[in-house]
């Protein structure tokens, strides 16, 4: 019976807690209910206007440049690569695309454009400057911007920040394409580097994972340099 009692005033104990807390709670959503109001009618103006900025301003920008960004890929695929940044007279290159639209898809993908076209004349620095604006979840786009960058920096002589773009490139590779490519390009800056055990670990990674691939029919003699010199 005591037992029973002394449950009893546990319960009775525990209620008193919770109807106190929900008092408190009560009191306080009654003193600050005009602040936090106007902090949900802030928050959904924040939600309104960011809707609005995108249905309104920016969707009809995606829309406009289409064309635009169109002809100066058609310029970059002929690689006419000072009229596919530059423009034609007519129509915009990728730089004034990602001047106008900055905001836009199309401003994103201009600066990979730019900076592959940069590349390929012999900019590298603004190579790197344009590819390191340029972000995508693409599976393809991805690894080969991340690689250019790291052919940019190994043309600027500097190893370091080419292994660290080569490894994230081969990291993000997921085909037999790409993958084996810069895993080949990451060995060879180690090896430039003195670094032969990274060297080493790229090019095993090579035959165990890319056995169909062009560069591992000839990574033996590579694993065997790097091997010949730990």
């Amino acid at each position: 019976m005591a037992k029973k009692k002394k449950a009893g005033a546990q319960i009775d104990s525990s209620f008193q807690t919770i109807e106190g807390s929900l008092s408190r709670t009560e009191q306080f959503l009654e003193k600050y209910q005009k602040q936090l109001s106007i902090a949900a009618f802030i928050v959904l103006g924040i939600v309104g206007l960011i809707f609005a900025y995108k249905q309104f301003y920016i969707k009809p920008l995606e829309i406009e440049v289409q064309e635009q960004l169109f002809v100066a890929q058609q310029y970059f695929e002929r690689d006419s690569f000072d009229l596919a940044l530059n423009g034609d007279g007519d129509y915009p290159g990728f730089l004034q695309i990602i001047d106008d639209y900055g905001s836009t898809n199309a401003a994103n993908l201009s600066n990979y454009y730019a900076g592959i076209s940069y590349y390929k004349i012999g900019e590298f620095d603004n190579a790197i400057d344009y590819l390191s604006d340029f972000s995508t979840n693409d599976k393809l786009l991805e690894p080969i911007a991340l690689g250019c960058l790291g052919d940019s920096y190994v043309e600027l002589g500097n190893f370091a920040k080419a292994a660290e773009f080569y490894e994230k490139a081969s990291e993000e590779s997921e085909n037999n394409l790409t993958g084996p490519i810069f895993l080949m390009k990451l060995g060879r800056v180690n090896e430039e580097l003195g670094n032969w055990q990274a060297a080493l670990d790229a090019y095993e990674k090579i035959k165990k994972d890319y056995k169909d691939s062009e560069e591992e029919r000839s990574i033996e003699k590579f694993i065997t340099r790097a091997k010949m010199k730990l």
